[in-house]
């Protein structure tokens, strides 16, 4: 953590600004609050950061989320790491059915909510997937945006996570 705590602002941010999807101001927020004791205190410090942003800001996150199981190349702000990790639950190797009954679900969802299906994919796979928004589409907007901003935090502690690990290997 002793080069965690040492970094600059924009070294912080640089590092961990990707944690959450396209939206780098979380860790630059959270880097006010070090130094770190650990990883857990700087995702709880970045959770800080998210719990008192704006509607607007929560929502923006949110909407940076890329819709699972579209077909590869289809979205160009898909992140390496969203990439991975749809990968990781074999969203990208979806048969023609699959992809059917993927879309028919992210469509009724995004009319439904205005927003992307939001799953830590890396602690699922294709059917819990597939169940999760099948459920969650009997939220009301509040419950499934608590459920998207629950879902981002998971995401983000993975993410957090593999940084860290990353930065431990570097000599």
């Amino acid at each position: 953590m002793d080069r965690v705590n040492g970094a600059s602002t924009v070294r912080f941010v640089e590092l961990f600004g990707p944690i959450y999807e396209h939206s780098p101001w979380i860790a630059q927020r959270a880097h006010a609050h070090g130094p770190f004791a650990d990883g857990e205190a700087m995702l709880a410090a970045m959770r800080h950061e998210l719990d008192r942003a704006t509607d607007a800001e929560k929502m923006a996150l949110i909407r940076a989320h890329p819709e699972l199981a579209q077909r590869m190349g289809v979205d160009p702000t898909l992140t390496s790491a969203s990439a991975a990790e749809q990968a990781s639950a074999g969203l990208d190797r979806l048969t023609p059915d699959e992809f059917t009954t993927f879309r028919t679900l992210n469509d009724a969802y995004a009319a439904r909510f205005g927003i992307p299906f939001i799953i830590c994919v890396r602690r699922s796979d294709k059917e819990g997937i597939l169940n999760g928004i099948r459920t969650r589409l009997d939220n009301t907007p509040e419950e499934e945006q608590q459920a998207a901003l629950r879902e981002i935090n998971k995401i983000a502690a993975l993410r957090l996570a593999d940084v860290l690990a990353r930065l431990e290997q570097e000599p």
